[in-house]
């Protein structure tokens, strides 16, 4: 029996209430299946419209852009990739930052773009000391300071990074040696996979724009394919990691990018400006010889990466890391193809003439040159 409590109210009963089941529509389904049969997915997208209008507005002004500075040329290139570079590890040093907001120590920061225009220093000074030392030849002065430089290269940059490092063991402070060691781990971790990388992008430009262009293009072909493919027809999830990535994404731009490849090698190898390589840092325009250029071919690389946050710096894109990592992989690529398979093994006379520049003095190359002459003048009279 159930006690009244007078209250007026119907007794509610002292064991456990029963718990009322209900019965799942046919056309109920559950998260988890949901999640499974691709709610990620960008064909599922309501919104997916909007995200494509906002995409596209910014892919025009990026290829806009992108295509002024190709037509500027070479040094405008190279400064184009200085400030991607610097973008980057703006975005690489602050995402493991964004974890340990916590745990800033000042001057810290400092201590990342140190390390970081160090690297840069010694990479691009090696890659241009030849063409630096082309472009100030005809000044005297300004020839002996830059031999100066390009002499003392190497001790410079050694001496940056030991006043680096010792700034790093002067900043050490107890109950802090794991996250700063981590920081210091992660700026170097930066500058192997994402400066040394990127850095043969530029390397490729000097050697010929047609080797920054063509590589650079077929990853905006398949990253543009991949997604409209991905947009109209993608319904099979690739990987966990990108749930948003498709197969039928990843197969329609596999194709479009080797059809894009023979393509555009066969058009921008016709153009002389584009396939001349840069001996010089000057503006001027080119004319030269390249001989035969081979068309190389690739095949499209999805983005095997977790969707960390990288920013949004590029409306409809994310960050600036997210647009360019496959660019670095592919640089690197592309500047082994032109070593192992384009560029002569066998010493030139400009090979030769830039090591006589660059590493022999005015005396020791007048010497040479008389040197030179008496063994000619004797080669011609044994002849004769």
């Amino acid at each position: 029996m159930h006690k009244d409590t007078g209250s007026g109210s119907p007794s509610t009963p002292s064991g456990p209430t029963p718990r009322l089941r209900r019965r799942r529509g046919s056309n109920e389904v559950p998260p988890e299946a949901d999640k499974a049969n691709g709610s990620h997915l960008l064909v599922n997208d309501r919104n997916k419209y909007k995200s494509m209008l906002v995409r596209a507005y910014s892919t025009v002004w990026m290829i806009g852009g992108f295509t002024f500075i190709i037509y500027m040329g070479h040094l405008y290139i190279w400064a184009m990739v200085v400030v991607i570079q610097i973008f980057m590890a703006k975005e690489l040093f602050s995402l493991l930052r964004k974890a340990h907001e916590d745990r800033r120590l000042p001057g810290f920061r400092l201590l990342n773009w140190h390390f970081f225009f160090t690297a840069m220093l010694f990479v691009y000074g090696r890659i241009l000391s030849q063409r630096l030392v082309n472009t100030v030849t005809t000044d005297k002065v300004l020839y002996k300071i830059v031999g100066r430089f390009i002499k003392y290269h190497m001790v410079t940059c050694y001496f940056l990074y030991i006043a680096g490092f010792m700034w790093f063991i002067l900043t050490l402070k107890k109950k802090m040696y794991k996250y700063q060691f981590s920081q210091y781990a992660w700026t170097h971790m930066i500058l192997i996979v994402v400066f040394t990388q990127s850095s043969f992008t530029v390397a490729n430009i000097f050697e010929g724009i047609f080797w920054f262009l063509l590589p650079a293009s077929l990853i905006v072909i398949n990253d543009i394919a991949a997604y409209i493919f991905g947009f109209f027809f993608g319904k099979t999830p690739l990987i966990k990691l990108s749930p948003r990535k498709t197969w039928e994404g990843f197969i329609g731009a596999s194709v479009a990018t080797m059809i894009s490849a023979f393509l555009l090698a066969n058009i921008l190898g016709r153009f002389q400006w584009l396939t001349c390589p840069r001996k010089d840092l000057s503006t001027g325009w080119l004319q030269c010889d390249p001989g035969p250029l081979f068309k190389p071919e690739t095949f499209a690389v999805p983005e095997w990466f977790p969707e960390w946050d990288f920013g949004d710096s590029i409306p409809g894109h994310g960050g600036m890391t997210d647009r360019m990592d496959c660019q670095m992989v592919m640089a690197v690529f592309a500047y082994i193809y032109h070593q192992s398979f384009v560029v002569p093994q066998s010493l030139s006379i400009e090979m030769i003439m830039d090591q006589i520049l660059m590493n022999l003095t005015f005396e020791e190359q007048r010497a040479l040159y008389t040197k030179l002459g008496q063994i000619v003048e004797e080669r011609q009279f044994g002849e004769s």
